[in-house]
């Protein structure tokens, strides 16, 4: 196995927390990972080029779309299988990694509640790698407000007709489909049960996508603003039933939350990483850096919030995945993960001195990265309202 030196160095993803099931398949994440994504991580971060090679030795190497169930041609990766790897991919690089789990991103929501014809349709192309797919709920104005999003979806006759805005949407323009959350009801008493999720072909009429402008951080996956004007769809790509949209989504997003959360781990574990290497390296009034106390004690309190943050999430993939009070540890975990990759990438760049500005180095990037994990999936202050409001009694 190739293996970076820090990180033979220093194992701060062992595995003593992982399942034995995801045991194998995080290994083959590390190895990629130091072969695939770590090389070219600088690079791809510069150019803000989508890594279609690193897209396609992910396939290759069965790591990319497989939680879809091995009815439809993937490996049916559990919740702890899918976090195993993201935390192993998120330390590499933030972008690259974003861009390989995004290929079959909502495909989960299909699976479990779509009809055999719409799965067989569209699952089992984008399980044996000949597509990637898209979840496109966010908008130019609402993010976080499932109940606020205006784009609609009408029936007429044996079609749906979608139109409106979607926007931060992974994969608009490489996608081959997206599943769209769009509003079929207006029942002022029932808002939660407006909406709707429908599989929308990307080369549909009507449908059109740009890539949004240059960002800061992320730099090597793509998101999009989609138009939908007039697109008209068969009525059997309708998700599930009409109006159970938000729930089917809370659903998905306690999963989608938890591998959040290793995001936040990948990052927190490459930020501690670079800021020991880089005080063991250096020297400063006579002495190795490392031997100062206000060094030692901000490496002290990354560590431990790291592991109290890398515990509290394996304990929310358990939870989660046996649907025990799933949306507060959710929740929590993605809280807690994400904040703590931030306050280790806050730290690493105070013990990098005037370094740390450098785009070029790895700290660089990370302190970037760790601002956007904070905002998906829904912003960190609505996940401190789940944290409350879910708390079991």
């Amino acid at each position: 196995m190739v293996v970076p030196p820090l990180w033979a160095g220093m194992e701060l993803l062992d595995e003593r927390p992982v399942p034995e099931e995801a045991h194998a398949v995080k290994r083959e994440a590390r190895q990629f990972a130091a072969e695939h994504i770590a090389p070219n991580a600088a690079d791809y971060f510069e150019s803000g080029e989508y890594p279609h090679d690193i897209l396609e030795a992910g396939m290759d190497a069965g790591l990319v779309a497989q939680d879809i169930g091995e009815e439809y041609g993937g490996k049916g990766f559990s919740l702890q299988q899918v976090l195993a790897i993201a935390e192993e991919f998120y330390r590499a690089d933030a972008g690259i990694a974003l861009t390989l789990q995004l290929a079959s991103f909502g495909a989960e929501i299909l699976e479990d509640h779509g009809d055999d014809e719409l799965k067989e349709e569209y699952l089992r192309p984008v399980a044996e790698n000949e597509q990637i797919t898209g979840l496109a709920v966010s908008e130019p104005d609402t993010g976080s407000d499932l109940a606020g999003m205006t784009t609609t979806a009408e029936k007429e006759g044996d079609e749906w007709v979608l139109n409106g805005e979607k926007y931060w949407i992974g994969n608009g323009v490489e996608a081959d489909w997206v599943t769209v959350y769009a509003k079929t009801g207006d029942d002022p008493d029932n808002r939660y049960g407006n909406y709707s999720l429908f599989v929308v072909p990307t080369d549909t009429d009507g449908y059109d996508a740009e890539h949004i402008p240059e960002k800061m951080a992320f730099r090597a996956s793509k998101q999009a603003h989609v138009t939908f004007e007039d697109c008209r769809i068969p009525e059997e790509n309708l998700i599930g039933v009409e109006g159970a949209g938000f729930y089917m989504l809370a659903e998905f997003f306690n999963h989608g939350r938890v591998v959040v959360a290793g995001h936040g781990i990948g990052l927190a574990a490459a930020a501690i990483e670079e800021a020991w290497e880089f005080v063991h390296d250096r020297e400063a009034f006579g002495r190795s850096v490392d031997e100062f106390q206000a060094v030692q004690h901000k490496l002290a309190d990354m560590r431990t919030e790291f592991e109290s943050a890398r515990a509290l999430t394996w304990r929310a993939a358990d939870q989660v995945a046996n649907n025990d009070d799933a949306g507060f540890w959710a929740a929590m975990a993605k809280l807690k993960a994400t904040e703590v990759s931030t306050d280790c990438a806050q730290k690493g760049m105070q013990l990098h001195g005037g370094r740390s500005v450098l785009t070029d180095r790895r700290i660089a990037r990370v302190y970037r990265d760790v601002r956007v994990p904070v905002i998906y999936e829904g912003a960190n202050d609505i996940q401190r309202n789940l944290v409350y409001n879910q708390a079991p009694k």
